[in-house]
């Protein structure tokens, strides 16, 4: 059921200067962003002609790889790409594979610092374009911020979807995503699967939560069209997910197979806004939800490898063709009924064009080979979705220099510039929820003395450390000096004690709060102890905003959507009063003991 408030991408080599020469020379500028002409068109259909069969399905796989170099990885990130792969590095994948893409992930140490990712992909590129027919490559990741965050500093980091939508300006919504998009590009990354396009309707959804900007389908769909526009502009693919619509599910499909009940008029109504406001934003590819929906297809199958779906409702419906590309063919949720040899031809037959991230690549890579030549699937229908991918390649420039440079690095990557403006638009998103005894903001011109307790959830590679020590700092450096205590997400009683002896002879405590459930009352014992010692206490809920329906009262309580660096050091600034709260929630605050009433509705915030 739904929820009752359903509030939202040098020098060119000879290798590259060869696919120049066979794509047609065009200047980069000039094909980033373009429609394609008539001239791109006759240049793919050569690249094509050029393919055998193996190279056109190898195109249609986007694949991870252990390793921070494209030739020559750490022997345990050789080890993991033997292992996983049967290759031993980038350039190995490539030659065997011929796959037409490579995601980065930081666990697969990808993106250790800016200069590294260039080189890597520079030398994934080098390796493309050294193949019989060169090809340059996607090189994707999932730099959404906040939650999910694949680059941290010192790369530009912004709070996450959610807080863009306590933010709620279309205008630094484009901004976040033009900022992100000139940093990915100027590090060779040219595809973001970003934004998240889900309209967050469900307080228990455990993948989405606060990567959505909230739960008002057109608050949603206007945030996620301003994001689409904002990376595009910066010369990256954008990619909306995850479709139909993940917004509703109290199941991690990474695990299970969830299923959304939505009727075909809740569908409409709550899940399909943001994917059409992104269509007509002209969003270049689309990732798809490994979901059951039986109101748009009753036959069992997820949509990853619905034909109704992907073709009839995305294809024929909306009237999408670009790129559609798979959620990630690892996850449980799009194994559950089918062999991995099956389900990426499952999902050509759907509709979908990029087949992310399979489990074992040679299985899902011979399944579709088998899959045409013995006439289940025709090799007309990969050059559809071959058509596609180049297509793109094409228009984002990457047929006429795919490569990037040290000094493009540092004129783009983790700015001042940059830097500021993620601090003015996570500043706009922190929501105050109360301030009762009207202890916020901090008087000015008079310190406090404060204890930062709480939560320490990991983060990204990069950042300054645990957020209690990040928030402390950051409190010391506003001139209110801060001690830090990390209590964890589950604080035992000889924790809480030492948090409560801790709080004797502070002016305030600090609680970082981490998705509080009347399940696991830990958080709600530590914070029920610190009030009872008559210290004033400010909650700030530093993932999803719903943790104030299980707490006692306290002085105040905000919600910062995010525990990164730039969020942490945001929610300060608010709290010491040199910046005014002005986040409103985007999501409903629904009662602990009444999960159909609203304790706090969409829009509410506080200002002082």
């Amino acid at each position: 059921m739904p929820h009752p408030h359903p509030s939202r991408r040098a020098v060119l080599t000879t290798a590259a200067a060869t696919t120049a020469a066979l794509a047609g020379t065009i200047p980069a500028a000039a094909a980033r962003g373009s429609s394609p002409t008539a001239a791109d068109s006759r240049r793919i259909r050569e690249v094509i002609r050029r393919m055998g069969l193996e190279e056109k399905v190898g195109q249609l796989f986007v694949m991870r790889i252990y390793g921070s170099s494209a030739t020559d990885p750490d022997p345990a990130d050789v080890a993991a790409n033997q292992s996983e792969i049967g290759v031993a590095n980038a350039a190995e994948l490539i030659a065997k594979y011929h796959v037409g893409g490579i995601i980065y992930f930081a666990w697969a140490h990808n993106t250790q610092n800016p200069d590294q990712i260039a080189d890597l992909s520079n030398g994934i590129q080098r390796a493309a374009l050294a193949q019989a027919t060169p090809v340059p490559m996607f090189i994707s990741t999932d730099q959404e911020q906040g939650a999910v965050e694949r680059i941290g500093a010192p790369a530009t980091t912004f709070a996450g979807g959610m807080a863009l939508g306590a933010n709620g300006s279309p205008g630094d919504a484009r901004t976040a995503a033009r900022v992100i998009g000139t940093e990915l590009a100027a590090m060779g990354v040219n595809q973001n699967y970003s934004p998240v396009s889900d309209v967050n309707i469900n307080p228990a959804n455990p993948v989405i939560g606060v990567r959505s900007f909230g739960a008002d389908p057109q608050a949603v769909a206007t945030l996620a069209a301003a994001q689409v526009k904002g990376y595009q502009s910066a010369g990256i693919a954008s990619t909306a997910k995850h479709f139909p619509g993940h917004g509703d599910t109290g199941t991690d499909s990474h695990f299970a197979l969830p299923i959304i009940t939505h009727t075909l008029e809740q569908w409409q109504q709550i899940d399909a806004p943001p994917f059409r406001a992104a269509i007509a934003a002209g969003i270049d590819s689309i990732m798809t939800a490994h979901i059951l929906v039986p109101a748009l297809d009753d036959s069992g199958d997820p949509a990853t490898l619905s034909h109704p779906i992907l073709t009839g409702i995305l294809r024929e419906q909306l009237g999408y063709d670009g790129l559609v590309v798979t959620d990630s063919l690892g996850m449980e949720g799009v194994r559950e009924k089918y062999g991995d040899d099956r389900v990426p031809v499952l999902a050509l037959k759907a509709g979908a064009d990029q087949l992310l991230n399979p489990p074992l690549l040679d299985v899902a890579y011979q399944g579709v080979l088998d899959a045409v030549k013995s006439g289940e699937l025709t090799e007309e229908r990969i050059e559809v979705s071959l058509t596609r991918i180049l297509g793109l390649k094409f228009r984002n420039g990457l047929f006429a220099d795919p490569y990037v440079t040290h000094a493009g690095v540092r004129r783009s990557v983790g700015t001042r510039s940059h830097l500021a403006t993620a601090d003015r638009v996570t500043d706009r998103g922190i929501t105050l929820l109360t301030n009762d005894a009207g202890l916020l903001p901090f008087p000015r011109r008079s310190h406090r003395d404060l204890l930062v307790v709480g939560a320490d959830p990991a983060a990204p590679s990069g950042t300054g450390g645990p957020p209690t020590a990040v928030l402390a700092k950051a409190f010391s450096e506003l001139g209110h000096p801060a001690q830090a205590l990390s209590t964890g997400t589950a604080p035992s009683q000889a924790v809480i004690d030492q948090a409560v002896a801790a709080a004797q002879g502070k002016d305030a405590v600090i609680v970082a709060t981490y998705n509080v459930t009347a399940a696991a009352p830990e958080q709600i014992a530590l914070v029920t102890a610190l009030t009872a010692t008559g210290v004033p206490v400010v909650q700030l809920a530093i993932r999803n905003p719903y943790d104030i329906a299980y707490l006692p009262p306290v002085a105040a309580s905000l919600a910062g959507y995010g525990w990164t660096d730039v969020t942490l050091r945001a929610a300060a600034r608010v709290i010491a009063g040199t910046v005014r709260p002005t986040g409103r929630l985007p999501v409903a605050v629904p009662r602990a003991d009444d999960p159909a009433t609203a304790l706090y509705p969409i829009g509410y915030g506080l200002r002082y």
